[in-house]
């Protein structure tokens, strides 16, 4: 069976559209469901642009099915997909997860769902991985590295199970198992800062503390060597983006060759996400990653 997909949505009705649209020319789309998530609004002045999104979906064809979450009040980005993810992971087992940013490439689903089946005995493996940062050089077409990631991604029932909420639990582990520095790229970026923050309310951070979830658990993401997604959000056209190209992969133009490798982390990988980390560890790009990834709290 397929792998369903889990997307979240809110108020921005073009990028919705290219998501959706870029979705809808992947092979395994019209065998796959649909969830989408429709968050409620916040405030009155986003009520016309959520009823916009909300209108579109209801449209939406070219996939097995589609079934609409419409919320009656606004649960927030990191509420309404840690509620999402966990109502598909309970019902099918496994589940694809993408934001109404992420425009994906027509092989992405074929990766994803290649990958879901390929893993899915390997209790070390906790999700699968679309996006992957520009870094400098070639990579291998698949790598490991530790913990979890945020921008299209799939999981299954078991790994999800290991999301831990309380980050206060989750800073008080790192810091009592010294491994914070391990935990920010050997302090190539701040990532322990950005739990403390999600703990003091600065944030509101799902993604935190997904990744710091799968990290304590000394779990493993796969990630493919050329990027399957490009975020679209990096305009400073909603709660959690800001404007950079900094981010930008370049979508891959080919299906990525998959198959089985040694389940342990790249060094490789690790050293080049280092080494792009620190030539970018300025303060306006620090505060856009943190965005983008859900990590400011919105006001």
């Amino acid at each position: 069976m397929l792998a369903p997909i889990a997307l979240f949505v809110y108020n921005r009705l073009w990028h919705t559209k290219q998501t959706v649209e870029a979705l809808q020319k992947n092979k395994f789309a019209r065998e796959s469901d649909i969830f989408i998530f429709s968050d409620a609004s916040k405030i009155p002045t986003t009520a016309s642009s959520v009823q916009e999104v909300r209108d579109y979906i209801k449209g939406i064809t070219g996939f097995k099915s589609i079934t609409i979450h419409e919320r009656l009040e606004n649960l927030g980005l990191a509420n309404s997909i840690i509620d999402g993810v966990t109502r598909v992971c309970d019902e099918y087992g496994k589940v694809i997860v993408l934001e109404d940013d992420l425009v994906t490439s027509p092989y992405f689903l074929q990766y994803m769902n290649n990958a879901l089946d390929l893993y899915e005995g390997e209790d070390t493996v906790i999700s699968i991985h679309g996006y992957n940062y520009p870094v400098e050089g070639d990579l291998p077409d698949t790598f490991f590295l530790r913990g979890a990631d945020c921008w299209g991604w799939a999981t299954w029932r078991c790994g999800w199970a290991l999301f831990n909420n309380d980050g206060q639990f989750l800073l008080d582990e790192l810091r009592r198992r010294k491994l914070t520095r391990l935990f920010d790229f050997n302090g190539a970026y701040p990532y322990t800062e950005m739990l403390v923050e999600q703990i003091k309310g600065t944030n509101d951070s799902w993604a935190i503390r997904w990744y710091a979830s799968a990290f304590l658990a000394n779990k493993l993401t796969l990630y493919p060597g050329r990027s399957l997604v490009h975020n679209i959000g990096n305009d400073n056209s909603g709660t959690h983006c800001g404007s950079s190209r900094s981010l930008d992969a370049e979508l891959s133009r080919t299906p990525i060759n998959l198959n089985f490798i040694e389940v342990e982390p790249s060094s490789e990988a690790r050293q080049k996400f280092e080494v792009f980390f620190r030539k970018r560890k300025m303060g306006a790009f620090r505060r856009l990653l943190g965005k983008i990834s859900g990590f400011l709290k919105e006001t």
